[in-house]
Parts: C-alpha cells; sequence; structure tokens
C-alpha cells in the first residue's frame, strides 16, 4: 500500500495553485481590490480559475490515492493524474485568455470531469469485487 505516483502531481498541482494564486493577487493589486472582484472582468476570471481549481482538484487527488492505496495499476492512476493535470493546465489557460478560448476551458472541464468520474467509480467497483 505504497503511495508514489500521487505525491508527483500533487505537487506538479500544487505548482500550478501557486501559480493561479499569484495571478489572482496581482490582479487584486492592480485593480486596487482587497475583496471580491470590485467588478473587474479579468480579476473575476481570475478568482474563478482559482476557486474553480480548488473546488475540483483535492477531491479528484484524494480518490487517485485511494486507488493507489488499494494498489490499482500504477499506469491507471498515471492516465488519470495526467488527465486531471492536463484538464487543469487548460482550465486554467482557457479561463486567462480572450473569451474565445472557451474550448480550452471546456476540454479542461470536460478531462477534470472524467478523472474525478473514473476515479469515483473506479475506486468503488474495487471495494464491490
Amino acid at each position: 500500500m505504497h503511495v508514489t505516483v500521487t505525491p508527483i502531481f500533487a505537487a506538479l498541482l500544487g505548482l500550478i495553485f501557486v501559480m493561479l494564486s499569484l495571478r489572482t493577487s496581482r490582479l487584486r493589486r492592480g485593480a486596487k481590490v482587497s475583496l471580491g472582484d470590485g467588478g473587474d472582468i479579468g480579476l473575476q476570471k481570475a478568482i474563478r480559475a482559482h476557486g474553480n481549481f480548488i473546488e475540483y482538484v483535492p477531491i479528484t487527488l484524494l480518490m487517485l490515492t485511494f486507488l493507489e492505496m488499494r494498489t490499482v495499476s500504477i499506469y491507471v492512476i498515471i492516465v488519470l493524474a495526467s488527465l486531471l493535470f492536463v484538464g487543469r493546465c487548460l482550465h486554467a489557460i482557457g479561463m486567462a485568455r480572450a473569451e474565445g478560448e472557451f474550448r480550452l476551458r471546456a476540454a479542461g472541464a470536460g478531462m477534470t470531469y472524467l478523472a474525478l468520474l473514473v476515479s469515483s467509480l473506479w475506486l468503488l467497483f474495487t471495494y464491490v469485487i
């Protein structure tokens, strides 16, 4: 029950979280807004990208950790964690760019949902069989 793969992805995702946090802080300073978004569209998008990340990443990492503890193949963990990582990157990029980048945001969200859904179902499956 040794967890080896998930911590690497947790570290990588932690770096993305720091980048999103710094971006939000920079935009807050630029807009001179300490709380809320002050009606600034760029800040609104940064806050939501940051918030969306923290809403989905922890639960998905938890599912992946549990799968790894259940001795699911590391290749399955790598594929699911990669889906999460790439999905979160695409979502953040899509949120940071102009309005026309909805496809990146949607693709990122879809990859994140897929990683969470498959992880959840696979974990349930490991307890049923």
